[in-house]
C-alpha cells in the first residue's frame, strides 16, 4: 500500500504532465528541470549587469535610479528589481503559454534608455516611455496584428533569423567569455582574440574546459551534458580564483569577464522595492516634446516587436515545436507575455523586459515545455535573496553553452534554397547581420527590406505579403530614425 507522500507526488505529477504536455512534447520531468536550470545560469548574469548599466547613470536631473547621489544602494535596488520581474513575467511565460522561453531586462535596450533617453528626462520619465512602449504592443498583438506580420514572413527567412540568431548568441559567448575583445588600439582591427591577439589567464582555460566538456558529453548522449558543463566549469573557475586571485578582466587582462567566481561574504540579503511603480507615463512628453517622446516610443517598440518573433521561431525551431508553416505553438500568448513583460519592466524601473535568446541553452538541454521557465522563473526569484546563485557562476563558465546551442541552431541553414536569389540574399543579409551589428532586429530588417525589393525588381511584387511591404517600410522609417528625428525637431 503506497503512502499519503507517494500519492500526493504522483498527483503532482500527473497534473504537470497533463498541464505542460510533458510526455506529448517528447520530454520528461527531469529534462524540465535540467533545462530550467541551465537557462538560468546561462542569463542570471543580468541580474548583476542590468544594476552596472543603468544604476551607475545619472538622469537629467541628476539623480541615479530611485532617486539619490549613491550608486551602491542605487544597484542594490536595481539588482532586487531586475531578479523580481524577470522570475515574475517568465513564471508567466511558462503558465500561460507553455513555452519554454525566459524573460529578462533586455541587453542593449537598456543601454539606449540608460544612456540616450534617461539623461534627457527623469528616470521616471523614461521609464514612463518604457512602459507606454510595452502596452502599444500589447494593443498590436490584441489586435492580431503582431502575429499576423508574423505569419506574412516566408519560411526561408523564419529559418534564416534562426541561423543567424545562432551565429549571434554564439558570438555573444566568444566576447563575454573574453575569446573576442575590442583592441585597446585604436587603429586595430574591430574585434581580435584574446588580449593583443593572444589569449591569456586562466579564465580562458576555465571556457575551453567547459565547451570541450559539454561538447563531448552532448556527442555520447549523456543527459544533463550543458548543466554538468557549466557546474563543473564553475568549481574548476573557483579552484583558479582561490589559487591565483585573478580578479576581473577590467583590472586585469587575465581576470574574469562579471564577477569573481568565490563564495561571498553574506549568503542572504534582504530585497527592497522600493522601485517597484517609480515611473511617470507622460513626464517625458512635457521634457522633451511630444514628438522626440513618440519617436523614442517608435525605436523601443520596433525593436522589441522583431527581437522577439526572431527569438520565439528561433526557440521554437531548435525545440522542433513549430509548425508547417514556422510558427511555434500558442504563439498569441507568447507575444501577449512578452508585451506585458516589457511594460512590467517599466513600471519596476528596470527598463523593458524581452524574451531572452539565451532561452537556447534550456532547450540544449532538452526543455521542451514552459515547465521549464517556471523553474528559471523561480530561480530568479530565489536570487532577489540567495547572492551566491548569479555571483558564483563566471561568464566563462556559462558561455561555452550558447557557443554548442549556436551550432546546433547553425544547422538548420541547410533548409535554405541558396540557389534562389531572392531569398538567399535576403538570408544572408540576416545571418550576417546579427553578429555583426549585435542585433537581431538589424539582421531582421534588413532581410524584410531586401527581400521585398528583390522581388519588386523581378517583377513579382505580388508575391510579397501586403503586411511585409509594410513592415518593411517601417524598418527603412527605423534606420534612418536619427535624421528623422533631428529634421522633425
Amino acid at each position: 500500500m503506497s503512502s499519503p507522500q507517494a500519492t500526493t507526488a504522483r498527483s503532482r505529477s500527473g497534473f504537470l504532465e497533463s498541464y505542460f504536455k510533458i510526455s506529448e512534447r517528447g520530454s520528461s520531468l527531469s529534462r524540465e528541470v535540467r533545462g530550467g536550470l541551465v537557462t538560468f545560469f546561462t542569463m542570471a548574469y543580468i541580474v548583476v549587469l542590468n544594476p552596472l548599466i543603468i544604476g551607475t547613470v545619472k538622469d537629467g536631473d541628476g539623480q541615479l535610479v530611485g532617486g539619490g547621489t549613491n550608486p551602491d544602494v542605487s544597484i542594490a535596488k536595481v539588482a532586487v528589481a531586475t531578479a523580481l520581474v524577470a522570475g515574475v513575467v517568465t513564471i508567466l511565460m511558462g503558465v500561460l503559454a507553455n513555452f519554454p522561453l525566459a524573460l529578462a531586462t533586455g541587453l542593449g535596450l537598456n543601454a539606449f534608455v540608460a544612456f540616450s533617453i534617461a539623461t534627457k528626462m527623469t528616470w521616471a520619465d523614461a521609464m514612463g516611455l518604457v512602459v507606454l512602449e510595452g502596452l502599444v504592443i500589447l494593443v498590436l498583438v490584441l489586435t492580431g496584428f503582431r502575429k499576423a506580420v508574423f505569419e506574412a514572413v516566408p519560411l526561408q527567412l523564419k529559418i534564416a533569423i534562426s541561423v543567424g540568431i545562432g551565429l549571434f548568441i554564439a558570438f555573444i559567448g566568444l566576447v563575454d567569455a573574453g575569446i573576442v575583445r575590442r583592441p585597446a588600439a585604436p587603429d586595430g582591427p574591430p574585434v581580435e582574440l584574446g588580449s593583443a591577439g593572444e589569449l591569456r589567464g586562466w579564465p580562458v582555460l576555465v571556457f575551453v574546459f567547459g565547451l570541450l566538456l559539454m561538447v563531448t558529453l552532448y556527442a555520447r548522449k549523456v543527459k544533463g551534458a550543458i548543466l554538468i558543463g557549466i557546474v563543473a566549469s564553475t568549481v574548476l573557475a573557483m579552484i583558479f580564483q582561490a589559487a591565483f586571485n585573478l580578479g576581473l578582466r577590467k583590472d586585469n587582462p587575465g581576470g574574469w569577464g562579471l564577477q569573481v567566481p568565490e563564495l561571498p561574504d553574506k549568503w542572504f540579503s534582504k530585497p527592497n522595492l522600493d522601485l517597484l511603480g517609480e515611473f511617470n507615463l507622460f513626464g517625458s512628453f512635457e521634457r522633451i516634446g511630444v514628438i522626440a517622446a513618440l519617436l523614442i516610443i517608435f525605436t523601443l517598440m520596433l525593436a522589441d516587436f522583431f527581437d522577439t518573433m526572431g527569438t520565439m521561431t528561433a526557440i521554437g525551431a531548435e525545440a522542433g515545436l513549430l509548425d508547417k508553416d514556422g510558427i511555434p505553438p500558442n504563439s498569441q500568448r507568447i507575444l501577449v507575455v512578452d508585451s506585458v513583460a516589457a511594460a512590467a519592466g517599466g513600471a519596476a524601473s528596470v527598463s523593458s523586459n524581452t524574451s531572452y535568446i539565451e532561452s537556447a541553452s534550456g532547450v540544449g538541454e532538452g526543455a521542451r515545455t514552459g515547465l521549464a521557465s517556471v523553474v528559471t522563473g523561480i530561480c530568479f526569484l530565489i536570487s532577489m535573496v540567495v547572492a551566491p546563485l548569479v555571483t558564483l557562476v563566471p561568464y566563462e563558465a556559462a558561455t561555452p553553452a550558447l557557443i554548442l546551442v549556436g551550432f546546433l541552431m547553425m544547422t538548420q541553414v541547410k533548409g535554405i534554397n541558396f540557389d534562389d536569389i531572392e531569398v538567399a540574399f535576403p538570408a544572408f543579409l540576416t545571418i550576417i547581420l546579427m553578429p555583426f551589428t549585435y542585433s537581431i532586429s538589424a539582421g531582421i530588417g534588413a532581410g524584410f527590406v531586401s527581400y521585398a525589393v528583390l522581388k519588386a525588381v523581378r517583377g513579382k511584387s505580388r508575391e510579397v505579403h501586403p503586411l511585409l511591404w509594410v513592415v518593411s517600410l517601417l524598418f527603412v522609417l527605423y534606420f534612418a530614425i536619427h535624421p528623422l528625428r533631428d529634421w522633425l525637431t
